[in-house]
């Protein structure tokens, strides 16, 4: 698969700002080619990319600024992308459902329901999926409204015409949605990484506004260079990928690393934003960790006599300590974690990856004695 995100920083409110910097960014790429050249199958924004940035304190704060789904400034953006660089598209933003007059429903009568949300459309800018964020951040509680996880499963379709159409098994994520719920489910739950398991995804999609704990400085000192503490994380979070065996059947890239042959792998493009945004109404500014990743867990057949799996590491970057041997599956199978790309904290641009070439870094696991 090609796959892109656009990594950057947008202001809050600035609306016609934001679109100009992202237009700009795609065509321009980062020291790289511009997404003509590039021509991804998908481009995944950062959650609330273009409308509002995301620090708002209060329902009042943020309303001028929601959209009806499929309409507004983010979907008018995504389908005029989507329609210029023939790919797929997916943007955060923050929507506002009308209940329709006279209905029986909660929200009838005119009231309206708000959601944190993301817009997948077309090569044809046609929406496929309009998924709303399921764990709420507490930023988002003032003003939205908790979403369905039943939602956040599509099947995707690839392939020109004239080509054999690929079906890709999709989960759609924002942010928050990877942590334990509202932070009081067991952190070791892994309630979206189970889904992913279950409904036997081949590639997970999360649009992010991550927050960081470092300073502006200690953010300016990294610059180009990926913030590790928020990647190990991450993958972290996704740990039931390195434990439990498995199961879909044919991989999204099945000609590439991730094919039948070379054992089963799940992709995963992690989309976030980079930047400071200043508070409204007193709230406190925040800052974002970048480190926009595309990369994938791949499994293969345990060599016959090998040691059971142990901890993630990998890169001389450092890695997950979390240990895997504990799982039932967990020697019945080799593990690692494939790396096209990953941006650096501070960075604006494109991350781009052809997940049909070799990756750029390899994470493996530690392996235990016997």
């Amino acid at each position: 698969m090609r796959i892109a995100t656009l990594q950057f920083a947008p202001k809050l409110g600035d609306i016609e700002g934001n679109i100009r910097r992202a237009n700009e960014l795609l065509q321009n790429g980062n020291r790289s080619n511009g997404l003509d050249t590039l021509k991804p199958e998908i481009l995944v924004l950062p959650e609330l990319a273009l409308t509002v940035g995301y620090n708002f304190p209060t329902l009042e704060a943020i309303k001028p600024y929601l959209e009806p789904a499929g309409q507004g400034p983010s979907a008018t953006w995504a389908r005029e992308t989507a329609r210029k660089y023939h790919c797929k598209v997916c943007v955060g933003y923050p929507e506002v459902e009308r209940a329709r007059p006279g209905c029986d429903e909660v929200g009838s009568g005119g009231e309206e329901t708000c959601y944190n949300s993301l817009l997948v459309v077309d090569e044809r800018g046609e929406v496929l999926l309009n998924y709303r964020k399921t764990f709420l951040y507490y930023t988002d509680e003032t003003w939205a409204a908790e979403g369905d996880a039943g939602r956040s499963f599509y099947e995707l379709t690839f392939g020109p015409a004239a080509a054999p159409v690929k079906t890709i098994a999709t989960s759609f994520g924002i942010c928050m949605d990877i942590n334990p719920y509202r932070f009081e489910a067991p952190f070791t739950a892994w309630e979206f990484a189970h889904r992913v398991l279950d409904s036997q995804t081949q590639l997970v999609v999360l649009s992010m506004a991550w927050l960081t704990l470092l300073s502006r400085e200690e953010l300016d000192l990294l610059a180009e260079r990926p913030d590790m503490d928020t990647f190990n994380y991450w993958i972290q979070r996704f740990l039931p990928l390195v434990r439990k065996k498995m199961r879909h059947l044919v991989d999204a890239d099945v000609d590439g690393v991730g094919g039948v042959e070379s054992g089963k792998q799940v992709i995963i493009v992690f989309a976030n934003r980079a930047g400071e945004e200043a508070g409204v109404e007193g709230a406190n500014a925040a800052r974002y960790a970048g480190t926009s990743t595309i990369l994938a867990i791949r499994q293969r057949p345990a060599v016959l006599g090998s040691r059971s799996a142990g901890a993630v590491s990998g890169g001389g970057e450092g890695g997950e300590e979390a240990s895997a041997s504990d799982a039932p599956d967990a020697s019945a199978f080799d593990v690692k974690i494939l790396c096209w790309e990953m941006m650096g904290a501070a960075s604006e641009g494109i991350c781009f990856a052809d997940t049909t070439a070799d990756p750029k870094m390899v994470f493996g696991l530690v392996k235990t004695g016997t």
